[in-house]
Order: structure tokens, then C-alpha cells, then sequence
């Protein structure tokens, strides 16, 4: 790829969490960062993602705040409790507005845009990018059953890179993560609660608060 191409990234982070988990690894946001500007000019790498409101401590907080000040543009919003048909609690944290919204807004500044998810939602926004002449490309993974990226999504992109293929270079290394203290007895202890100092000091990881209904 030509370094003077102008490149943005807009990550669909609850989808993208569903697909490493799926896929057996951890995203190293830092070397992410680094992969794609190392393809181009980076204009803007955004991350979107819904928080649970009237919660204490969120255990997704350390992951936005340390997205916040090393180069992403975090965008959330609360996510909406409701009661479906059936009388079960859900809860929804949609995004897909405002990464449109965002990526239209930036189409005149960007050559190439590179989209984190699999949702099918998207390809018409898609297509959208495509007319105004920006180049797009969707990551996401079709090596597990089923598939975690909508076909009619994959088929409208420029090109289709697998995450599978990418986690040797933007994975986090397993080594990486600290390993807990034997007892006398030879037994792991239970792990504590995690602390936002320890979340951000260990690693990046899309905590389960993030497994929403969507």
C-alpha cells in the first residue's frame, strides 16, 4: 500500500470483542495502532462502544481510558435496558449510528477505510463510502461456524482481511499477562477483583460488560 494513503479506522468494539473471543485471543490495542500506520497516513482510528450505566465500577472503564490517551477516539453512549416479548431483560448498546455518521463526515479527508466489524448493518454504509470514492476494507473472520462476518458485508468490500491471519500482529502476547501466585498447597488462589490500576497497567481486553445484546 502507498504511504500517502489517508486511512481511518472505525472499530465496532463489541462486535470486534465477539470475534477475538471467538477466535481464542486478545486484541494488543498499541500494536494495532502501529500495524495500520504503518500502512498509511492515519488521520483517525476510532472505537465505539455502549457503557452500562449506575454502575459503581465498570470493568470496561480501563480499556476506554487508556484507548482515550494513546490515540483512539473513544465514542459510547449508555446502553437501554428493555423487557422483550418473552418478559427477559435485555439490554442494547447499538453504535452503528454514529460510526456511520462519523465515517460520512470523514469520507472527503480519507483514501481507505477500515472497518472492525462483521455486522451486515453495515453494508450499505459501506457502499455509501465506496461512491464518494474512499476504498474500504472489513475485518472480521470467516474461519469459525458459522462465519462471524455477513456475507452480503464481505462481498460489498474492497478487500476482506481475517483477523485469524492478523493476530500474529495485533494479538497480545499470552506471556504478557501476569501469572497468579501459588499457595502452600500448590493451588492458584481465586482471582481478587480487578482493580482499573491493574486492568490498565496488564493489558487491554474487552471485559464482558461488553457482551450485549445488539
Amino acid at each position: 500500500m502507498s504511504g500517502q494513503q489517508r486511512i481511518a479506522l472505525f472499530i465496532d468494539g463489541a462486535n470486534l470483542y465477539a470475534t477475538t473471543k471467538t477466535l481464542g485471543f486478545d486484541i494488543d490495542y498499541k500494536r494495532l495502532l502501529k500495524e495500520f500506520q504503518g500502512r498509511g497516513s492515519l488521520v483517525r482510528a476510532f472505537y465505539y462502544t455502549a457503557l452500562v450505566e449506575d454502575q459503581e465500577y465498570s470493568s470496561i472503564r480501563p480499556l476506554i481510558d487508556w484507548l482515550d490517551y494513546n490515540g483512539y477516539r473513544v465514542v459510547t453512549k449508555p446502553t437501554k435496558e428493555f423487557v422483550d416479548s418473552a418478559g427477559r431483560r435485555k439490554v442494547k448498546g447499538n453504535m452503528d449510528i454514529e460510526l456511520a455518521i462519523d465515517a460520512l463526515e470523514l469520507s472527503p479527508f480519507i483514501d481507505h477505510m477500515v472497518l472492525f466489524s462483521g455486522d451486515g448493518d453495515f453494508r450499505s454504509l459501506v457502499e455509501a463510502m465506496q461512491r464518494r470514492g474512499v476504498r474500504v476494507s472489513v475485518v472480521s473472520t470467516v474461519t469459525t461456524q458459522p462465519p462471524m462476518v455477513a456475507d452480503e458485508l464481505r462481498r460489498q468490500a474492497d478487500e476482506f482481511l481475517d483477523l485469524s491471519q492478523l493476530a500474529s500482529r495485533i494479538g497480545r502476547d499470552p506471556s504478557d499477562r501476569p501469572q497468579r501466585p501459588m499457595n502452600e498447597n500448590g493451588d492458584r488462589p481465586r482471582p481478587q477483583p480487578r482493580s482499573p490500576a491493574l486492568e490498565s497497567r496488564y493489558g487491554i481486553r474487552q471485559p464482558q460488560d461488553d457482551e450485549l445484546d445488539i
